[in-house]
């Protein structure tokens, strides 16, 4: 009687067969171990996209409250249209909830120093030469400047199409590839000079190709990287750090009342009603004795100061109820002498290189006298006093907000500037722009230190 026997596995009595079989369990399992690799590390990299998500989120959120924080201290001014002291508002690092914030602003040696550690604080609009008023004679004398290109500015500005000596009007541009007219119309952004016939990134930039005021690495290495340098290690800027459109004052004091035009005729009767609120009756009447007849006027608002004989302290109480403008028309174009920059001072006519530097080195000896233009009197002398006062001021109107901020650990990094118009009753956002495409904007030790953050996150 035979016993039943179960058929043997054929691969038993094969090693070949055995060895093929612990190949193909070997591949299952690296193709089972690559998928989970591959569909961990694909978590992992969506789990970092969305924190980086995350923090550029709350960066930009940082950046609408600094918006916010830079409005409240504008609307909060001791001194109408006087800068904040830098002193009394918090403006390098400033935390919000995860995120920081920082205001990128500018210092009066910027450009003639080595530095890679932006100067942190608001920027006074009127600090510049307004695109929209300055004559070509001033523009010319801006860094990199050319005689054609200021024609060309002021030819897109004007509402005529008479073209300019070296200027450019519809003829020029339609010959463009693509075509387009001359504006014919004032500017609305600095950034609109891109259009202008004649002018190139290197005009418009400079060697601060991320706009920031300081001399980064790239800005400081020749022909190794954009932009191209001179290698000097001082910032060579272009024209956009020295000129603004937001330069307008308004014709009515912060309480409501008219401004008094020191230009107009019989200014003197409103101009007594100022003067007793400040000075008290016996000095007002000093004060307007030494002013003239009824028929007197003054070019500009020094030249009322110089004749009123009045001390600085003494100005700086009416000044922001005083101007001078021809008509009825509110001042704008000036230059405000406590904040301009060696560059600019020295595009005021009468001012030049000269008197633009002995400006400069007084407001830097004297930082507490800074609350008024009239100072500037003795700087500027008799001479000159005449042909500068015109285009000076000691109040401004319009400051910007150049915002950057990062997330949680140096993450997503967001930079927006603002302009504020504060001739209204309320600060108000006149003009944004995303400036983040520029790249990192605050220095190597901000850098550095977001850096060791993020390691120590780790």
């Amino acid at each position: 009687m035979r016993l039943f026997r179960a058929p043997r596995n054929p691969a038993s009595r094969n090693p070949s067969a055995r060895g093929s079989a612990l190949i193909i369990t070997l591949w299952v399992a690296f193709g089972l171990v690559s998928l989970a690799l591959y569909f961990g590390n694909s978590s992992s990299l969506d789990l970092r996209v969305a924190s980086n998500l995350t923090a550029s989120m709350e960066a930009a959120h940082a950046i609408d409250g600094a918006a916010r924080y830079a409005a409240l201290l504008l609307a909060r001014l001791d001194q109408p249209g006087v800068l904040p002291d830098i002193k009394t508002y918090q403006h390098e690092a400033v935390p919000v909830g995860d995120a920081t914030f920082w205001y990128i602003g500018r210092d009066d040696r910027q450009s003639q120093i080595t530095t890679d550690l932006p100067h942190f604080a608001l920027v006074d609009e009127a600090s510049k030469l307004d695109l929209n008023t300055a004559t070509a004679a001033m523009l010319e004398l801006l860094p990199r400047m050319t005689p054609q290109l200021a024609a060309a500015i002021v030819d897109w500005r004007d509402a005529d199409s008479d073209i300019s000596e070296q200027g450019a009007e519809d003829e020029t541009y339609l010959r463009r590839n693509p075509s387009y007219h001359c504006k014919n119309a004032p500017f609305e952004s600095i950034d609109e000079l891109r259009m202008v016939y004649e002018m190139d990134p290197d005009i418009l930039y400079g060697e601060d190709l991320n706009r920031n005021g300081i001399l980064d690495v790239n800005e400081n290495d020749g022909t190794a990287s954009l932009p191209l340098d001179d290698r000097n290690g001082l910032l060579d800027p272009g024209i956009l750090e020295y000129v603004t459109v937001a330069s307008p004052e308004p014709l009515t004091a912060t309480n409501g009342t008219r401004r008094i035009n020191v230009q107009g005729a019989g200014f003197a009767q409103s101009l007594a009603t100022v003067l007793n609120a400040s000075l008290g009756s016996s000095r007002a009447n000093d004060v307007l004795a030494r002013l003239g007849g009824p028929g007197t006027r003054f070019n500009s608002v020094l030249e009322f100061f110089v004749r009123s004989g009045m001390t600085l302290d003494e100005f700086a109480a009416i000044e922001a109820d005083v101007y001078s403008a021809p008509g009825n028309n509110a001042p704008t174009g000036l230059v405000n002498v406590n904040t301009a920059s060696e560059v600019v001072l020295a595009c005021v006519p009468g001012i030049g290189t000269q008197l633009a530097s002995s400006l400069v080195a007084y407001r830097q000896s004297n930082p507490s006298r800074l609350n008024t233009v009239a100072w500037a009197a003795e700087i500027l002398g008799a001479q000159n006093l005449p042909r500068a006062g015109r285009f000076l001021t000691g109040r401004s109107y319009h400051f910007s907000a150049d915002i950057a901020a990062v997330g949680p650990l140096g993450r997503g990094y967001r930079r927006t500037r603002f302009v504020f118009d504060l001739s209204a009753a309320a600060p108000r956002i006149r003009y944004r722009q995303d400036l983040t495409d520029l790249g990192w904007a605050l220095g190597k030790a901000a850098r550095l230190q977001q850096q060791q953050l993020a390691m120590n996150s780790r």
